[in-house]
């Protein structure tokens, strides 16, 4: 068990340390004026809004196609809201500490910003993250996750074995649906 864990968390954070740069230069390239000056965009807050949102989607990318694989699902819109909300929570932790850093206790230097949100904050979510992708995003209990999915077949072709044909055929017609609705649904 642990060693899956652990699989997961070194993937997790090579995804992890590949959007941090993303998300490091996008924040500096805004804070520094390089797509324009005297906007939103510039600010702190609002230059972290918009890394944060360019990494969201390369992690997005890199965590179902590699780190959560067999557990990514059919519903792919449905795990991007899902992982989407788990990331505006982290976006959160995140403008938190640049928030108290920067307005609060007064340091506002490139280097302060900096180290309150990509040290601190990145740290704080990055943790919060791991843990709500990995059991609620990409959990085992999801009915439509990939694993799930060749669980229910590997189930029936176990218990083809014992059935007439017939049987069988219907079994495996029915293997894309929810497990709850082929024992007792419609």
């Amino acid at each position: 068990m642990y060693d899956r864990l652990i699989r997961y968390a070194i993937k997790f954070g090579i995804v992890g340390i590949l959007a941090y740069l993303v998300d490091v230069l996008v924040f500096n390239l805004l804070r520094i004026g390089v797509f324009g000056t005297g906007t939103w965009f510039q600010s702190p807050l609002g230059a972290t809004v918009v890394s944060v949102t360019v990494s969201t989607v390369f992690a997005w990318v890199g965590n179902r196609y590699w780190t959560f694989r067999e557990h990514r699902r059919k519903n792919y819109l449905l795990e991007l809201v899902e992982y989407g909300a788990v990331a505006v929570v982290g976006l959160g932790i995140n403008l938190a500490c640049v928030w108290i850093s920067h307005y609060v206790l007064g340091f506002d230097s490139l280097l302060a910003d900096n180290i309150s949100r990509n040290i601190i904050g990145v740290g704080l979510a990055t943790l919060f993250r791991f843990l709500m992708y990995r059991y609620w995003v990409y959990g085992t209990h999801r009915k439509d996750g990939l694993s799930a999915i060749e669980s229910r077949r590997a189930e029936a072709a176990a218990m083809s074995i014992f059935e007439d044909d017939a049987s069988a055929t219907t079994d495996a017609s029915s293997l894309d649906e929810p497990s709850e609705r082929r024992v007792g649904g419609p």
